[in-house]
């Protein structure tokens, strides 16, 4: 089973290759995903790695965490799942406010 890694504080010009080869020094990597503004198209900042053993996981978290990567001092840490939220079906935004 796999695991998924969240990196925070990453450069802004950070590849995903560059990415992957920084945890590929500790196993396999599944997949990489860096996280842009669907508006302007740049990196955010942070991004996800997952890696297909746990315990290499595990020793890229904490060989990685806090270290520093193009600059930046890397916060890394296993991912934790965001509750989606349902929308309400309420067929808009619009609330009867007047402005």
């Amino acid at each position: 089973m796999s695991k998924k890694i969240y990196v925070g504080n990453m450069n802004y010009n950070t590849s995903e290759r560059q990415l992957q080869d920084l945890f590929a020094q500790y196993g396999d990597v599944t997949t990489v995903n860096i996280i842009v503004d669907r508006f302007t198209g740049k990196a955010k900042g942070f991004g996800f790695v997952e890696m297909e053993n746990p315990e290499a996981a595990d020793a890229a978290i904490a060989a990685l965490n806090g270290q520093e990567f193009m600059g930046r001092q890397l916060r890394v840490n296993e991912a934790q799942e965001k509750p989606r939220y349902e929308r309400e079906e309420s067929g808009g935004g619009y609330r009867g406010r007047r402005y």
